[in-house]
């Protein structure tokens, strides 16, 4: 009768433990974005630090490496480099300032436009998580991941 209630208890522990690691798999992980106020400003941190500039530059130099790579025709890389779009990158950026309050934010912002050595030391550029989504968003570039169909 001892093992049946020991046996019983295990087994009622052994269920618990699995009903909870199964329940914590089934919790979905939204990615933080910052308030419409901190976007405004956020859009023109990227301004003053022409971090769409570099976005964009990052973007064609990665298509003119896999264009002479794969030795593409003109027609395939220009179509390519059209589909160029800041706009499908800015919510990573959005997300690496989620972490920041609007007072932050504001002094970052005046960093960028009142220091010139700031802008160039860009912190955008040294986020190595920014840099790892910057360069899968060039590479889904060059497979035509954005082209309008």
């Amino acid at each position: 009768m001892k093992n049946l209630k020991r046996q019983s208890f295990w087994i009622l522990c052994c269920c618990l433990l699995c009903a909870t690691i199964c329940f914590s798999q089934n919790t979905s992980n939204t990615v933080k974005m910052p308030s419409q106020q901190n976007k405004i400003i956020i859009d023109k941190i990227i301004e003053a630090a022409n971090y769409k500039n570099y976005v964009v530059d990052f973007c064609l130099t990665t298509i003119n490496e896999a264009s002479q790579k794969e030795k593409w025709n003109e027609q395939k890389a220009l179509k390519i480099t059209e589909s160029i779009n800041f706009k499908n990158f800015r919510d990573a950026v959005y997300n690496m300032f989620a972490y920041y309050n609007e007072l932050e934010l504001e002094a970052i912002l005046k960093n960028y436009e009142q220091d010139k050595a700031y802008q160039i030391a860009n912190v955008m550029v040294v986020n190595d998580a920014l840099g790892y989504n910057l360069e899968i968003f060039a590479n889904d570039i060059v497979r035509g991941k954005y082209i309008a169909k």
